[in-house]
């Protein structure tokens, strides 16, 4: 990796900074070419053009960007080294939050953690916990890095498994985590279409911050997630949007339109907490 290095400094001070500083907006890159402003042309030159520009328009405005791995690898070996250029062009203090969803034993895991933190250039990655704490650990080893372990997650399937036992599987996920966060750079993902789980995984790992997708085209309501992810009670979050920003627009002021997207949905999630602090001062 020939990017930005990571400075060597535990992974939640550096979130910590990014969210009071920016706020925790968090944009998701899920580039999909069919969706690429026709005037840029096709292709992942095409590709890379329109990122750059997002991110150029967007930075100053969130706390973190998350490639989706996904939408990189479907476009071959390009993609590949477009998620890695794109490393480069990250904003300056702003989380590189890499979408993979890792997780395996754990010399496959050692393997997965060193591509996403070496190779890649993230500072953080989501990761499966499913396959127990040895499939965790090679992603928690460098304090610098953080992990982010789905937890609730925002898919309409997503009970199939997680809401199953007593207490469901998700919130013994939250507990384990907390448990396993030695190095003070664990996270949950919890989706913002389920506000109720929200609630509970939150009690239930009240140290951890939360990565919170599906607000805007997936459904979730920021009126529903800001109060208990960041204020009650107090804890850190990002807040992801990504194609509600990235798509905003389809034509040549597909910039202008996700910049002004970006500072919508963070003006929205400032007058949550403006509105919860009106209606509950802080006594001296």
């Amino acid at each position: 990796f020939s990017g930005k290095e990571t400075p060597l400094t535990q992974f939640s001070d550096r979130l910590a900074t990014a969210i009071n500083s920016r706020g925790p907006l968090c944009i998701g890159l899920d580039p999909m070419p069919s969706r690429i402003p026709p005037h840029l042309g096709d292709g992942v030159t095409a590709v890379q053009s329109f990122l750059e520009t997002i991110l150029e328009a967007t930075a100053g405005k969130a706390a973190a960007y998350k490639p989706n791995m996904a939408f990189f690898e479907a476009m071959g070996i390009d993609g590949m080294r477009l998620l890695i250029d794109l490393r480069g062009k990250c904003p300056e203090e702003t989380i590189w939050l890499l979408d993979a969803k890792r997780g395996d034993i754990g010399s496959t895991s050692e393997a997965y953690a060193k591509a996403a933190f070496e190779v890649y250039g993230a500072d953080a990655v989501t990761v499966n916990p499913y396959l127990g704490k040895d499939s965790v650990a090679p992603f928690l080893a460098d304090p610098g890095r953080g992990v982010f372990l789905l937890c609730r997650t925002s898919n309409p399937g997503a009970g199939d498994f997680q809401s199953l036992g007593s207490p469901p599987l998700f919130l013994q996920v939250a507990k384990a985590a907390q448990s396993w966060n030695d190095h003070k750079n664990i996270g949950l993902v919890v989706g913002a279409t389920m506000p109720e789980e929200l609630v509970e995984a939150r009690k239930a790992a009240p140290d951890l911050p939360l990565l919170i997708p599906g607000v805007g085209a997936q459904g979730g309501k920021l009126e529903d997630v800001v109060v208990p992810a960041l204020l009650d009670p107090p804890g850190l979050a990002l807040i992801s949007a990504s194609r509600s920003i990235l798509y905003a627009s389809s034509g040549e002021d597909f910039a202008v339109a996700a910049g002004q997207e970006a500072d919508k949905i963070r003006q929205d999630i400032h007058h949550i907490i403006q509105s919860y602090f009106d209606k509950n001062p802080i006594k001296s």
